[in-house]
């Protein structure tokens, strides 16, 4: 998802947005000559993700500034550790340093909070995977950031994956279909690598959708005892995926209950940003 195209269009609109017309102030004060170098330094232990980012930030600035990466996507670091180093014109420097450091701090801070839900669930059979509350126009970014932290990717867009959620299902009840009847209707209609999955909020809806013929049942907002029930239920029928409310907190106590999925809003609509700086020099 993460191409080098979709990298270029969407760093060059982040430029254009902080620069429209120009860096005024490094051309009102800074000599055209003056070299500088900077390295990206982490002011806090976390994951990487975004170095391809970071980089194209600079090249399109100046295609002449050269970036040495130290470290590569999903490599941890501490604090203190220069994680990339820059070179260039000093102009081109300052005006690329905070589309930059905006890209991969935020990246980083996505890679690292995943990869504490990951350690969470360490030993279980469930895989941690992000949704679609994602940052407008940046999802490939946000989700390249999960793997970066050891999870999974969700389905990427609406037009992936069949999943029928609670507003959906009302409607359909209202309109008068049967559950069970229409999942089977468009399982005929759909390709056969379509993948189709059913939110429920209660454990007696799980056997329609099972006799519908959905391959996940999501179980949303249940309780750990309800969970373990909802997995029995299933019985290795389809996958069992979980969501609603999930925290660092919790997550372990959701991955024992044998689910195969927890899906986590929170790592790319909630993670903070990351302590990295740019420290700069001439030279």
């Amino acid at each position: 998802m993460l191409t080098p195209a979709h990298i270029t269009r969407v760093v060059g609109a982040a430029l254009e947005e902080d620069a429209p017309w120009g860096d005024l102030t490094s051309t009102a004060l800074l000599p055209e000559d003056v070299r500088a170098t900077a390295d990206l330094v982490a002011r806090e232990s976390g994951v990487f993700s975004g170095g391809d980012v970071f980089s194209t930030a600079f090249r399109l600035t100046d295609p002449a500034i050269v970036v040495d990466l130290h470290v590569g996507d999903g490599d941890e670091f501490g604090p203190g550790d220069v994680l990339a180093s820059v070179a260039g014109a000093a102009r081109g420097v300052l005006t690329a340093e905070r589309v930059a450091l905006n890209f991969t701090q935020r990246m980083s801070g996505i890679a690292t909070l995943t990869a504490a839900y990951v350690r969470a669930t360490r030993g279980s059979r469930a895989r941690i995977v992000d949704t679609r509350k994602t940052t407008p126009g940046l999802r490939a970014f946000e989700r390249h950031a999960v793997r970066s932290g050891g999870g999974h990717n969700h389905r990427f867009s609406l037009s992936d994956a069949v999943m029928a959620k609670d507003n959906h299902l009302a409607v359909l009840q209202g309109s008068g279909s049967d559950l069970a009847s229409a999942l089977r209707d468009a399982l005929a209609r759909l390709p056969h690598t379509t993948h189709v999955v059913v939110e429920v909020d209660r454990l007696d809806q799980i056997p329609a959708v099972l006799d519908g013929g959905a391959h996940t049942v999501l179980l949303d907002n249940f309780t750990l005892d309800d969970l373990r029930a909802g997995v029995a239920m299933v019985a290795g029928r389809a996958q069992v995926e979980a969501s609603g409310g999930v925290t660092l907190e919790t997550v372990g106590g959701i991955a024992a209950t044998g689910v195969d999925v927890i899906s986590v809003g929170a790592l790319t609509h909630s993670a903070p940003a990351l302590d990295l700086g740019l420290d700069v020099r001439i030279g």
